[in-house]
């Protein structure tokens, strides 16, 4: 395969400095979904653990190296979830640990962040202005400053997943990846090329929040003004150069959804699946929703990422 920034070495590495309580996820065949879908489908379930999200793999691998050899303090701009994965890990390891969030965030979220010990500091923007203000703090405080998907260690924590995947499941033709910042999406997809390379990587994202997906079908990071979308998690405006550069080596394809078939998908995870997820968790369901004859007949796996969810919301959305 192509070089990306990843290392399949390194990644089996990582398997060794990331906690167990993260690895090996349930992966199972969910017949129940089958029948509205038309295909074959397998669950990656990342959300049994105590951040709820697949995450914590990747801050494991960063704070892991922190405390052998770096500094004690570090920052971090989250919707959420790196945000609680790096508080979990940092206390862990004894790190002085800030998230930048906006005050916007998911309540539930940020009560999480502030109830495993971090310092967290809110800002009146979106996802993008909290990451300028961790930058800054960073920068004044001399601290390090963790970039998701940017830096290598959240994405080849990810990639343990896809490991995982690949020892577990013989054969399978199509792997679906919620798409944001791209941790995800280039850790799994890098094993797959690697290791599986018959497998079809398709990276999905809301139609509220396109950037990495425009950016991947022009070659080029597009950016956009705003976001609009219940998917929080995976919110971004500005993709990052060299992250897009890894997508378009392991990414097949990177599809957009509408709202309501995230709304959808969430409703039959939870019907069919007995699963509480948050909206970006249910974007591999929402494209089966949307594109039956593409997935006809094929077996696919979709890796539910996350379940940090305003439960309010939820009901809103999913209904009672």
């Amino acid at each position: 395969m192509q070089e990306t920034r990843l290392s399949t070495a390194r990644i089996r590495a990582a398997r060794r400095v990331i906690d167990p309580v993260f690895l090996d996820t349930p992966l199972y065949r969910c017949e129940a979904l089958e029948p509205a879908l038309g295909c074959t489908v397998s669950i990656k379930l990342e959300t049994a653990n105590p951040v709820r999200s697949f995450k914590g793999r990747g801050t494991e691998v960063v704070a892991s190296r922190l405390a052998d050899q770096g500094p004690r303090a570090v920052v971090c701009a989250s919707a959420g979830n790196l945000g609680q994965a790096l508080a979990w890990s940092g206390r862990g390891r004894g790190l002085d640990v800030t998230v930048v969030a906006s005050r916007f965030a998911t309540a539930a979220k940020l009560d999480r962040i502030r109830a495993l010990g971090a310092r967290l500091e809110l800002v009146d923007g979106d996802h993008e202005m909290a990451r300028e203000r961790a930058a800054a703090i960073a920068r004044d405080d001399g601290i390090r400053l963790v970039e998701d998907s940017l830096d290598i260690e959240t994405c080849e924590g990810a990639a343990t997943i896809g490991l995982e995947m690949v020892d577990t499941v013989p054969s399978f033709d199509t792997v679906l990846i919620a798409l944001g910042g791209g941790a995800l999406a280039t850790g799994v997809g890098h094993v797959m090329k690697a290791l599986a390379p018959e497998a079809e990587v398709i990276c999905v994202q809301p139609h509220g929040a396109p950037a990495m997906t425009r950016s991947w079908h022009g070659r080029r990071v597009v950016t956009t003004d705003s976001t609009d979308t219940i998917a929080d998690g995976v919110a971004g405006r500005y993709p990052i150069p060299a992250v897009l550069d890894d997508l378009l080596v392991v990414a097949d394809d990177a599809v957009l959804v509408q709202e309501a078939s995230i709304i959808a998908g969430m409703r039959m995870l939870l019907d069919h699946a007995g699963l509480v997820v948050e909206p970006s968790a249910a974007l591999g369901i929402a494209a089966l929703l949307e594109d039956r004859d593409r997935f006809a007949g094929r077996h696919v796996v979709t890796i539910v990422c996350g379940s940090n969810v305003d439960m309010d919301a939820y009901h809103r959305w999913v209904g009672r």
